[in-house]
């Protein structure tokens, strides 16, 4: 049963949408677990702080909307790019590193951005403080992840496994976002 349903959900057919539903997935997963860990911190400062399902809703809805980016991505760059030799896999890391990352970095913070009602001045002004030190991590995490991603893995994991990888990530772009400090506000 769960062997059919899987194949079914990686099959062309669905597969687009599974990817989509799965970034919104990953994305909430990842901003709860900081959502928790904020939580925490500020309950052994004898503060307190509650669960924000506005921010956990807004996290969903961006990781649903950067989805369908994320699924037609690699279906370019296998397009265009076909094979695993290891010319071709940096030039799609190269390729994933400045195009696709700053285009979802700043879709991510600009949407999420909006969605929290904030004005388009704010969240330029977010863009400018937090992209770089996003985008740096994002080099240094995803070059190695993406070389296992393009060297390895068949077209219909890529996303999914993009996705796994993103729960950790996730963690580390809410921690950024909505944190003060060195990548905060």
């Amino acid at each position: 049963m769960i062997r059919h349903i899987t194949r079914k959900l990686f099959s062309p057919k669905y597969l687009v949408w599974t990817n989509i539903a799965s970034g919104g997935i990953i994305l909430t997963c990842g901003d709860a677990v900081e959502q928790y860990r904020e939580i925490l911190k500020k309950r052994k400062q004898n503060k307190i702080q509650q669960w924000s399902f506005k921010r956990s809703g807004c996290m969903f809805a961006i990781g649903i909307a950067l989805g369908p980016f994320n699924h037609y991505w690699y279906v370019y760059l296998d397009r265009f790019f076909p094979g695993v030799a290891a010319s071709t896999v940096a030039t799609k890391i190269v390729l994933d590193e400045i195009i696709a990352s700053p285009v979802l970095t700043i879709s991510f913070l600009v949407g999420l951005g909006l969605l929290e009602g904030k004005p388009l001045t704010e969240c330029n002004t977010m863009v400018k403080e937090k992209f770089p030190t996003i985008w740096l991590m994002d080099v240094i995490v995803w070059t190695p992840a993406q070389w296992i991603n393009f060297r390895f893995l068949p077209f219909p994991g890529r996303v999914l496994y993009v996705n796994s990888l993103d729960m950790a990530w996730s963690t580390f772009i809410s921690f950024c976002t909505y944190t003060d400090g060195p990548f905060g506000h």
